[in-house]
Protein backbone atom coordinates (compact mmCIF):
# COMPACT_ATOMS: atom_id res chain seq x y z
CA UNK A 1 0.00 0.00 0.00
CA UNK A 2 1.27 3.49 -0.79
CA UNK A 3 1.26 5.71 2.28
CA UNK A 4 0.01 8.48 0.00
CA UNK A 5 -3.27 6.64 -0.51
CA UNK A 6 -5.89 6.70 2.24
CA UNK A 7 -7.77 3.39 2.08
CA UNK A 8 -11.21 2.89 3.58
CA UNK A 9 -10.47 -0.04 5.88
CA UNK A 10 -14.19 -0.72 6.10
CA UNK A 11 -14.40 -4.31 7.40
CA UNK A 12 -16.52 -4.21 10.54
CA UNK A 13 -15.26 -5.72 13.78
CA UNK A 14 -17.62 -8.48 14.88
CA UNK A 15 -17.31 -11.60 17.00
CA UNK A 16 -16.68 -13.53 13.75
CA UNK A 17 -14.26 -10.95 12.35
CA UNK A 18 -12.49 -9.44 15.39
CA UNK A 19 -10.01 -6.56 15.18
CA UNK A 20 -6.48 -7.32 16.37
CA UNK A 21 -4.64 -4.54 18.22
CA UNK A 22 -1.03 -5.11 19.26
CA UNK A 23 0.32 -2.68 21.84
CA UNK A 24 4.10 -2.19 22.01
CA UNK A 25 4.90 -0.17 25.12
CA UNK A 26 8.25 1.39 25.98
CA UNK A 27 9.06 0.83 29.68
CA UNK A 28 12.59 2.21 29.61
CA UNK A 29 13.94 4.11 32.60
CA UNK A 30 12.87 7.52 31.31
CA UNK A 31 9.22 6.45 31.69
CA UNK A 32 9.65 7.00 35.43
CA UNK A 33 10.06 10.76 34.92
CA UNK A 34 7.21 13.12 35.70
CA UNK A 35 4.64 14.67 33.38
CA UNK A 36 1.67 16.71 34.64
CA UNK A 37 2.35 15.61 38.21
CA UNK A 38 2.46 11.86 37.48
CA UNK A 39 5.07 9.44 36.28
CA UNK A 40 4.83 8.90 32.54
CA UNK A 41 4.31 5.18 33.06
CA UNK A 42 1.28 5.91 35.26
CA UNK A 43 -0.23 8.22 32.61
CA UNK A 44 0.18 5.48 29.99
CA UNK A 45 -1.36 2.88 32.30
CA UNK A 46 -4.33 5.16 33.01
CA UNK A 47 -4.87 5.88 29.30
CA UNK A 48 -4.59 2.22 28.35
CA UNK A 49 -7.02 1.24 31.12
CA UNK A 50 -9.54 3.83 29.88
CA UNK A 51 -9.16 2.59 26.29
CA UNK A 52 -9.76 -1.03 27.31
CA UNK A 53 -12.81 0.00 29.33
CA UNK A 54 -14.15 1.80 26.24
CA UNK A 55 -13.52 -1.31 24.14
CA UNK A 56 -15.51 -3.39 26.62
CA UNK A 57 -18.32 -0.81 26.49
CA UNK A 58 -18.37 -0.94 22.67
CA UNK A 59 -18.52 -4.74 22.78
CA UNK A 60 -21.19 -5.14 25.49
CA UNK A 61 -24.85 -5.81 24.85
CA UNK A 62 -26.76 -6.52 28.01
CA UNK A 63 -24.39 -8.54 30.14
CA UNK A 64 -22.54 -10.21 27.26
CA UNK A 65 -19.14 -8.99 26.01
CA UNK A 66 -18.89 -9.76 22.31
CA UNK A 67 -15.38 -10.78 21.27
CA UNK A 68 -14.95 -7.99 18.70
CA UNK A 69 -11.38 -7.15 19.72
CA UNK A 70 -8.27 -9.29 20.05
CA UNK A 71 -5.48 -7.78 22.14
CA UNK A 72 -1.76 -8.47 22.42
CA UNK A 73 0.60 -6.43 24.55
CA UNK A 74 4.37 -6.23 24.58
CA UNK A 75 6.42 -4.15 27.00
CA UNK A 76 10.04 -3.51 26.16
CA UNK A 77 13.23 -1.97 27.45
CA UNK A 78 16.44 -3.97 26.98
CA UNK A 79 14.22 -7.06 26.61
CA UNK A 80 10.74 -7.71 25.24
CA UNK A 81 7.99 -8.98 27.55
CA UNK A 82 4.80 -10.60 26.25
CA UNK A 83 2.68 -9.39 29.14
CA UNK A 84 -0.60 -11.06 28.16
CA UNK A 85 0.96 -14.35 27.08
CA UNK A 86 -0.10 -14.10 23.45
CA UNK A 87 -3.27 -12.81 21.81
CA UNK A 88 -6.30 -12.54 24.11
CA UNK A 89 -9.96 -11.77 23.51
CA UNK A 90 -11.31 -8.52 24.95
CA UNK A 91 -13.32 -10.36 27.61
CA UNK A 92 -10.18 -12.19 28.75
CA UNK A 93 -8.28 -8.89 28.96
CA UNK A 94 -11.18 -7.31 30.87
CA UNK A 95 -11.02 -10.13 33.40
CA UNK A 96 -7.22 -9.87 33.71
CA UNK A 97 -7.06 -6.07 33.96
CA UNK A 98 -4.15 -3.94 32.80
CA UNK A 99 -0.93 -5.39 34.20
CA UNK A 100 1.40 -3.17 36.20
CA UNK A 101 4.08 -1.62 34.02
CA UNK A 102 7.45 -1.01 35.70
CA UNK A 103 10.22 1.11 34.12
CA UNK A 104 13.37 -0.83 33.24
CA UNK A 105 16.53 0.34 31.43
CA UNK A 106 17.28 0.86 27.71
CA UNK A 107 15.05 1.16 24.61
CA UNK A 108 15.42 -1.83 22.26
CA UNK A 109 12.75 -0.70 19.80
CA UNK A 110 13.96 -2.99 17.02
CA UNK A 111 13.41 -6.04 19.25
CA UNK A 112 9.79 -5.25 20.04
CA UNK A 113 8.96 -4.75 16.37
CA UNK A 114 10.62 -8.07 15.55
CA UNK A 115 8.32 -9.69 18.14
CA UNK A 116 5.32 -7.92 16.59
CA UNK A 117 6.36 -9.04 13.10
CA UNK A 118 6.64 -12.67 14.24
CA UNK A 119 3.21 -12.51 15.89
CA UNK A 120 1.64 -11.11 12.72
CA UNK A 121 3.26 -13.77 10.52
CA UNK A 122 1.94 -16.47 12.85
CA UNK A 123 -1.63 -15.14 12.97
CA UNK A 124 -2.49 -13.24 9.78
CA UNK A 125 -3.64 -16.45 8.13
CA UNK A 126 -6.51 -16.64 10.64
CA UNK A 127 -7.43 -12.97 10.20
CA UNK A 128 -7.78 -12.67 6.43
CA UNK A 129 -11.39 -11.44 6.53
CA UNK A 130 -11.06 -9.36 9.70
CA UNK A 131 -10.23 -5.65 10.01
CA UNK A 132 -6.59 -4.97 9.19
CA UNK A 133 -4.51 -5.39 12.36
CA UNK A 134 -3.19 -2.28 14.09
CA UNK A 135 0.10 -1.91 15.97
CA UNK A 136 0.09 0.88 18.58
CA UNK A 137 3.64 1.78 19.61
CA UNK A 138 4.19 4.08 22.59
CA UNK A 139 7.65 5.44 23.36
CA UNK A 140 9.26 8.43 25.05
CA UNK A 141 12.75 8.31 23.55
CA UNK A 142 15.03 7.28 20.75
CA UNK A 143 15.98 3.66 20.30
CA UNK A 144 19.28 2.33 21.67
CA UNK A 145 19.58 -0.75 19.45
CA UNK A 146 19.38 -1.23 15.70
CA UNK A 147 17.25 0.98 13.45
CA UNK A 148 13.61 -0.22 13.73
CA UNK A 149 12.44 1.50 10.53
CA UNK A 150 13.21 -1.38 8.11
CA UNK A 151 11.29 -3.78 10.37
CA UNK A 152 8.32 -1.41 10.57
CA UNK A 153 8.35 -1.09 6.78
CA UNK A 154 8.07 -4.88 6.52
CA UNK A 155 5.21 -4.87 9.03
CA UNK A 156 3.38 -2.17 7.08
CA UNK A 157 3.71 -4.25 3.91
CA UNK A 158 1.77 -7.11 5.54
CA UNK A 159 -2.01 -7.14 5.40
CA UNK A 160 -5.25 -8.94 4.69
CA UNK A 161 -8.38 -8.39 2.59
CA UNK A 162 -9.16 -5.18 4.52
CA UNK A 163 -5.81 -3.48 3.92
CA UNK A 164 -2.23 -3.29 5.09
CA UNK A 165 -1.29 -3.50 8.77
CA UNK A 166 -1.62 -0.09 10.41
CA UNK A 167 1.14 1.31 12.61
CA UNK A 168 0.48 4.12 15.08
CA UNK A 169 3.11 5.91 17.18
CA UNK A 170 2.48 7.77 20.43
CA UNK A 171 5.65 9.74 21.20
CA UNK A 172 5.73 11.12 24.74
CA UNK A 173 7.90 14.16 24.10
CA UNK A 174 7.57 17.92 23.85
CA UNK A 175 10.29 17.94 21.19
CA UNK A 176 8.19 17.01 18.15
CA UNK A 177 6.18 19.95 16.80
CA UNK A 178 7.41 23.51 16.36
CA UNK A 179 3.94 24.76 17.34
CA UNK A 180 2.43 23.58 20.66
CA UNK A 181 -0.99 21.95 20.67
CA UNK A 182 -3.39 24.21 22.56
CA UNK A 183 -6.45 21.94 22.47
CA UNK A 184 -6.24 18.22 21.61
CA UNK A 185 -9.84 18.24 20.37
CA UNK A 186 -9.14 20.99 17.83
CA UNK A 187 -5.76 19.63 16.73
CA UNK A 188 -5.77 18.52 13.06
CA UNK A 189 -2.98 15.95 13.38
CA UNK A 190 0.50 15.44 11.95
CA UNK A 191 0.18 16.25 8.24
CA UNK A 192 2.64 16.35 5.34
CA UNK A 193 3.26 20.06 5.95
CA UNK A 194 3.67 19.74 9.72
CA UNK A 195 7.03 21.06 10.90
CA UNK A 196 8.82 18.46 13.03
CA UNK A 197 11.68 19.51 15.27
CA UNK A 198 13.96 16.44 15.23
CA UNK A 199 15.15 13.74 12.87
CA UNK A 200 13.70 11.12 15.20
CA UNK A 201 10.27 12.74 14.97
CA UNK A 202 10.62 12.61 11.18
CA UNK A 203 11.54 8.92 11.43
CA UNK A 204 8.46 8.20 13.54
CA UNK A 205 6.36 9.98 10.91
CA UNK A 206 7.78 7.64 8.26
CA UNK A 207 7.05 4.72 10.59
CA UNK A 208 3.38 5.76 10.94
CA UNK A 209 0.47 4.86 8.69
CA UNK A 210 -1.96 7.47 7.47
CA UNK A 211 -5.24 7.38 9.34
CA UNK A 212 -7.93 5.52 7.38
CA UNK A 213 -11.06 7.55 6.76
CA UNK A 214 -13.14 5.05 8.72
CA UNK A 215 -10.93 5.60 11.79
CA UNK A 216 -11.02 9.36 11.31
CA UNK A 217 -14.83 9.33 11.24
CA UNK A 218 -14.90 7.33 14.48
CA UNK A 219 -12.56 9.85 16.09
CA UNK A 220 -14.72 12.72 14.85
CA UNK A 221 -17.66 11.09 16.61
CA UNK A 222 -15.55 11.25 19.79
CA UNK A 223 -15.05 15.00 19.25
CA UNK A 224 -11.61 15.05 17.62
CA UNK A 225 -10.73 17.17 14.56
CA UNK A 226 -8.08 14.97 12.89
CA UNK A 227 -7.91 15.85 9.19
CA UNK A 228 -7.93 13.45 6.22
CA UNK A 229 -4.44 12.22 5.36
CA UNK A 230 -3.03 12.78 8.86
CA UNK A 231 -0.45 10.32 10.09
CA UNK A 232 -1.23 7.97 12.97
CA UNK A 233 1.33 9.78 15.11
CA UNK A 234 0.53 11.53 18.38
CA UNK A 235 2.84 13.80 20.39
CA UNK A 236 1.98 12.76 23.94
CA UNK A 237 2.91 16.04 25.62
CA UNK A 238 0.10 15.75 28.19
CA UNK A 239 -2.29 13.08 29.51
CA UNK A 240 -5.07 14.23 27.15
CA UNK A 241 -2.95 13.58 24.05
CA UNK A 242 -1.76 10.21 25.38
CA UNK A 243 -5.42 9.33 25.91
CA UNK A 244 -6.19 10.50 22.37
CA UNK A 245 -3.54 8.13 21.03
CA UNK A 246 -5.17 5.15 22.69
CA UNK A 247 -8.60 6.28 21.46
CA UNK A 248 -7.17 6.25 17.92
CA UNK A 249 -5.91 2.68 18.38
CA UNK A 250 -9.41 1.36 19.06
CA UNK A 251 -11.30 3.32 16.37
CA UNK A 252 -11.93 0.31 14.15
CA UNK A 253 -15.39 0.52 12.53
CA UNK A 254 -17.77 -1.75 14.37
CA UNK A 255 -21.15 -3.33 13.64
CA UNK A 256 -24.03 -1.82 15.59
Amino acid sequence: MSKGVVMQYDTLATSDTPALIIYALDVSGSMSTSMSGKRRIEIVTDALTAALQQMVFRCTKGSVISQRYLIAMFAYSDQVYDILGGIRTIDEVAAMGVPELSPQRSTATDQVFLAVEEMLHNNLGHLQYCPAPLVCHMTDGEYTGADPEPIVNRIMSLGNHDGNVLVENIFISDNILTQPIQDPYNWTGVLDNSRLRTQYAQKLQRMSSRIPESYRVMMAESGYAIQPGAYMMLPGVNPELVQMGFVMSMSTPMAQ
